[in-house]
């Protein structure tokens, strides 16, 4: 007697996988439909434009974070040094830096001021980078305990009070640090947060798709010790995309603190939930390897449509952060899933 084999047709398979590929296209066009009928004014332009810029400010944490777990580690320090970055700028902008040596005060421009916060971002992440690359210390432990350095100190900069009404002033000479979150290129009225971001986005795909570099960022999660063999500076790899995670921070920071126009120690607190719900919604995997810029950018859409469309039902911020939690866990979960059917249709063709 002769045995039947039954066969799942190739057709099922391509169309679950494509729909697991793009769940997060389809999650974003649901919740659009979804808050468009019950969220009040959620169409409105005034209210998409302000959605576009939270969604700027969430995606500049979200593309450095994206790199930062393609490597295979994780960067819990991105909210804090938003935070601490405003706080830098702030006071700088309303007390200026003190010289106890003359016995003075000078009051940088805006230009050095980035300069300065920026240039703290990058001493930060190297730090994290240093510490995880070369002293091996893991990315969890390394990023939390430069989280904790970096709130402490936006803490201790003002004594947790916050820097109010950062315009800037004429006989300072640093106006202007205002435009940057609440300017627009004039003409055709597109916020410079939304610019920026772009820019930004540009050369993070720029990066990961068409450099050397990105090749490596890659192979360090997809295989640290082949990606060594290969001979790939695995340490250099890890310490610039920790650098690039501090740096896009630091400018999310400066961004949100120029709309508010005022600096306070807790600002970005939590964000860095936002960016790994993010990264993992648009299909980067935690254990590294896989991943792309695209992806995020839909991933932090889906985040700041859920956030946004929430709070305009009113719905009460903790059961914001349950919802928020739970989509982060089945965004793993399905993570998982498309990797077991892929293992499984690999196997399946070798066997073939």
């Amino acid at each position: 007697m002769s045995t039947v084999h039954l066969k799942r047709p190739q057709g099922q398979v391509s169309l679950g996988m494509l729909l697991l590929k793009g769940r997060t296209f389809i999650a974003l066009a649901l919740l659009l439909i979804f808050f468009s009928l019950r969220a009040p004014n959620f169409t409105e332009w005034g209210s998409v434009v302000l959605m576009v810029k939270h969604a700027s400010i969430y995606g500049l944490l979200a593309l450095g974070m994206t790199m930062v777990i393609i490597t295979g580690g994780i960067d819990l320090s991105v909210g804090s040094i938003v935070g601490l970055s405003g706080m830098v700028a702030g006071g700088m902008l309303i007390e200026g830096i003190r010289l106890p040596w003359v016995s003075g005060t000078i009051f940088p421009n805006v230009p050095l001021i980035l300069l300065i916060v920026f240039s703290l971002a990058i001493l930060i992440g190297l730090c994290s980078g240093l510490l995880i690359a070369r002293l091996k210390v893991p990315a969890f432990i390394a990023t939390l305990g430069a989280m904790y350095i970096c709130r402490g100190a936006a803490m201790l900069r003002s004594g947790g009070a916050t820097f109010p009404n950062l315009f800037g002033d004429a006989a300072k000479g640093n106006l202007g640090f205002d435009l940057i979150g609440a300017g627009s290129i004039p003409g055709i009225d597109v916020p410079y947060s939304i610019l920026i971001f772009m820019v930004m986005a540009l050369i993070a795909a720029f990066i990961m798709k068409k450099t050397p570099l990105g090749n490596q960022i890659y192979a360090v999660g997809g295989n640290e010790r082949a990606a060594q063999l290969s001979g790939i500076k695995i340490h250099k790899v890890k310490v610039f995309v920790y650098i690039f995670s501090a740096l896009l921070a630091s400018l999310s920071g400066i961004i949100m603190t120029s709309q508010l126009r005022a600096a306070h120690p807790a600002n970005g607190e939590s964000w860095e939930m936002n960016a790994i719900a993010s990264v993992v919604l648009g299909g980067t995997s935690m254990s590294g390897g896989v991943g792309t810029i695209g992806g995020t950018i839909i991933g932090v859409l889906v985040i700041t449509v859920l956030n946004d469309g929430m709070i305009m039902m009113g719905v009460s911020s903790f059961w914001q952060m349950v919802i928020k939690g739970v989509v982060i866990i089945v965004a793993v979960v399905i993570d998982l899933v498309q990797k077991d059917l892929q293992k499984k249709a690999a196997l399946t063709a070798r066997l073939k």
